[in-house]
Parts: C-alpha cells; structure tokens; sequence
C-alpha cells in the first residue's frame, strides 16, 4: 500500500501552531476573552451562558471566619453561604489572607469567589470531610468522604476567582495503596450482588477512598472560572458527575506528583465545555467518563456534548483521553485547538472487554503535540484496567473517530489503534495528519479506516503496520 505525505497544512492550522510555541511560563500568561465565543460543533450544542447571581454580597469573616491559615474555617464558611443562599442567592467572598477549612457545600445561587489574594487551604483531617454524602467514586456510586468542594442537586452555582486553593493531599496518598482492594470488593460484593448505593457506605482511613477536590453532583448550570489550584487534592481534581449545563475556563490546575490527581473528569454529564485551561496534572489532564461495568450500565447516563478547546496539557497520562470507566457510553465530543506537550500520550481512547458502552461521533481537530512519551495517538478497547475479567464479553463500541489537523514533533509511538476480533473499532479517519516518533502507526482490528494526507516519520521500522484490518482507504 503506498504511503501518502502531507502536502501541507491548512492555513488555520498553521496559524494555531504559530499560537502555540510557547513556552510554559508563556502559556501561563494567555489571554483569555471574556465573552465566550461561539461554538461551532458538528452536533446540537446550545452555546453556553454563565450563570446569574443576584447583587448580594456576603464576605465570610461577617461570620466569623478568620484568615490567619491556623483557624478553621468550616462552620463560618457554611453560614456564609446558607445566608447567602436564604437570601436568594448572590455572592459569598472570600477576601485575601490563608482560610483554613474543611468540606465546603454550596447551595442553589451561590458563586464562591475567591479575590485577589485569597487561599483557601483544605484541612488534611479526615473527619472535617464527615458525614460521609452520595458520590460517585472511580465510577461506583456510593457514600464517602465529601469531596473537598461538594454540591448536591444544586441549579446555578459557581466559583471563580483568582484567588487559589490548596488541596493539601498527600497525606492522603498512602491510602492509595488500599484503594484497589477497597474497590474490587465493592464491585464484587456489592454491585455485582445488587447492593443499592445507599448501603455502599465508605468513609473511613481503613477503607482508604480518598475524596476528590471539586464535585458538584446533580447539579445544573455550573461555572468553574478564573482561579488556581496550586496545590493537589487528595484524588481527582474536577469531577462533574451528572450535570448539565456546565463552562469550566480559564483554571490553572497544578497536581503533578500526586496519585490519580487527574485535572479535569466529565463524568455523565451533558452539555459541558472547558476551554482556555493549563493543565499540569498527575494523570490524565481531561477526561470523559460515565460510569464502570455493571454500575455505570445500571445507571445508563452518557457523557455527551461536550467541547474542549484551548487546552494546554503539560505533564500528565493523556491530553485529551475517553475511558476506561465509560460504560454509560460517551459521544459528541469535539476537541480543537489543544497543546499536548511532555505528556505521556496525547488523544487516548480506552476501554474493554468488562465496560460495554459506546464510544462514537468523536472529533479531534488542530492538535499540536510536543515531546509525547508513548503513543500522540492511541485507541484501545483491550486495555488492561482495574477490574477488567480476563473472561468478560461486554465489548465495548467505539465508532465514528475523525482525527483531523494533527501535527506531532516527538513522540515514542506515533499511533496505536487496537480493536478486537469481537468487537473490531469501525470508521475512523485520519486526516492531515503529521507525526515524528521513535516508531511508526500500527492497526490492528480497525474495520473502516480513512487515511488522507497522513504523514508518519518513524526512526526505525515502518511507517505503519496493518493487522486484520478492513476497508482501508490511504490517499
């Protein structure tokens, strides 16, 4: 089969590559319009509005709060916001200075903002994150810890800066140790049994499921906007389970070093973009999900409609990546306009043979990828994840895939799609695409596969490499 090269990138490409040599320090300087701008989506996306909150301020040391890092915070902070919230909604400020607390819960019409100036540092006691409340963790529902910031069934909530919090998470990374087997026996005793999530009740050192950082659950009209997390929580970062309706933008997220201190995880929730964010992470720097096995097909809640744009990931396990807790199913996802540079894979889809699920209408477009360590491109629906059974059948789908505008100068492995004999990835497309990597493309088990204007610059080997494939178009 002859191997086709690049004629050149579109103009609009070029020019995004152009905006995107820059360095970190640089990166962290963007600028960031205030107006969002209109998206346009290859699938019904309403354009995003922020939030509105009422003319209402209420500054939390009016309740008691004291900002000199030693006194804590918690009780003060949650009368701020309950009278804010009583009132009608508005404004809860946290002016500058170093607030200690515990758990914050926002309610209905609450905008948390952090001034200029303001830390807000999260307690490493575990019991000023009881009582235990409703999450969803690593894709099972159940009662845990609450999430450092934490909001239930809640419309029109929000925080935004500059300010910055501080997660202080590693004395909870240890726990991760006993995590796995926490979570395997949950799986194996309680979900595959039927056990309601209500009797799924955690939160304890001894069971060691540490709590995310951010995850408002349930809720509609949510905006993460304008601030920093300088430092890591104990587990994920941002996690929207079950929302609707959400803009996340302008956050410098910094939790490299910590276990599972992923950045950004969309987790069966609807409507959702994320733009104009740095993301240096201790995993995977934006991530689909929408539930695990039997739970996530119990509770049948995709991920759908979401956009990402503006993205610069630097360290972290994948840019943008789909899985491998997708069984819920995830589709209509565009991402364009991204800089992926000293991760470890750039676009990364994976799943397997315990999920289920469907994976379709995923569109990739004007990536740049900068010193990949593995694959800039890998698609996998027989990757080997926690609770995958080497004998399961619940193949997942993964379908209508288009990767367009690429370009990619340094990776290990320029491209991995792998399918399986059940279950083979169909229709997917590559096109003006660019890669330079220690070793070339390689599919396998891929029905349906477009290639146009694809350029693979391998140091050794083939450029690419086609196993049980069908239906291959190279033009």
């Amino acid at each position: 089969m002859k191997r086709r090269f690049s004629k050149g990138l579109p103009f609009i490409v070029l020019i995004t590559l152009l905006f995107c040599q820059c360095t970190p320090a640089e990166m962290e300087k963007r600028i960031v319009p205030q107006e969002i701008a209109p998206i346009n989506a290859p699938f019904d996306m309403p354009q995003p509005e922020r939030p509105v909150f009422a003319d209402r301020a209420f500054l939390i040391s009016d309740y008691g709060a004291k900002g000199d890092g030693q006194f804590k915070n918690t009780d003060a902070i949650a009368r701020a916001i309950t009278a804010c919230h009583q009132a009608g909604g508005g404004k809860v400020i946290v002016p500058p200075g170093k607030w200690l607390t515990g758990a914050i819960h926002l309610q209905s019409n609450v905008n948390l903002v952090l001034q200029s100036g303001a830390e807000i540092h999260f307690s490493q006691d575990p019991e000023d994150y009881l009582p235990v409340v409703f999450t969803r963790w690593a894709g099972f529902e159940c009662y845990n810890y609450s999430p450092l910031i934490y909001a239930r069934d809640c419309e029109n909530i929000a925080i935004t800066g500059p300010g910055k919090l501080y997660g202080h998470g590693r004395s909870w990374w240890s726990w991760s140790e006993r995590q796995s087997e926490t979570g395997r026996a949950m799986y194996e005793n309680q979900v595959l049994k039927g056990v309601p999530p209500e009797q799924r009740i955690y939160g304890t050192p001894e069971a060691g499921l540490r709590p995310q950082m951010i995850s408002p659950i349930n809720c509609r009209n949510v905006l993460l906007e304008g601030f920093t997390i300088a430092d890591p929580g104990p587990f994920w970062t941002i996690q929207m389970v079950y929302c609707e309706n959400v803009i996340v933008r302008d956050l410098d997220i910094h939790t490299k070093g910590g276990p599972n201190t992923d950045g950004i995880n969309i987790d069966s929730s609807s409507r959702v973009l994320i733009e104009y964010c740095l993301l240096d992470v201790g995993d995977d720097a934006v991530c689909l999900k929408s539930g695990i096995n039997e739970d996530g097909w119990r509770v049948g809640r995709p991920t759908e409609k979401v956009v990402v744009r503006h993205i610069n990931a630097l360290s972290s396990h994948g840019g943008i990546v789909i899985g491998s807790e997708m069984s819920g199913g995830v589709h209509d996802v565009l991402a364009h306009d991204c800089l992926f540079d000293g991760s470890d894979r750039g676009i990364r889809l994976k799943s397997n043979s315990a999920r289920g699920g469907t994976v379709e209408n995923i569109h990739y477009r004007n990536i740049t990828m900068r010193n990949i360590r593995s694959e800039a491109i890998r698609i996998n629906t027989h990757y080997g994840a926690w609770l995958a059974a080497k004998d399961a059948s619940a193949y997942p789908v993964f379908r209508n895939i288009f990767i367009k505008d690429v370009d990619c100068k340094g990776a290990g492995i320029a491209a991995s799609l792998r399918g399986t004999s059940h279950m083979p990835i169909r229709n997917i497309s590559l096109e003006n695409v660019t890669i330079s990597a220690d070793r070339g493309m390689s599919f396998e088990w891929v029905h349906g596969l477009d290639l146009i204007n694809v350029r693979c610059e391998p140091v050794t080997g083939d450029p690419m490499s086609f196993t049980n494939c069908q239906d291959v178009n190279d033009r």
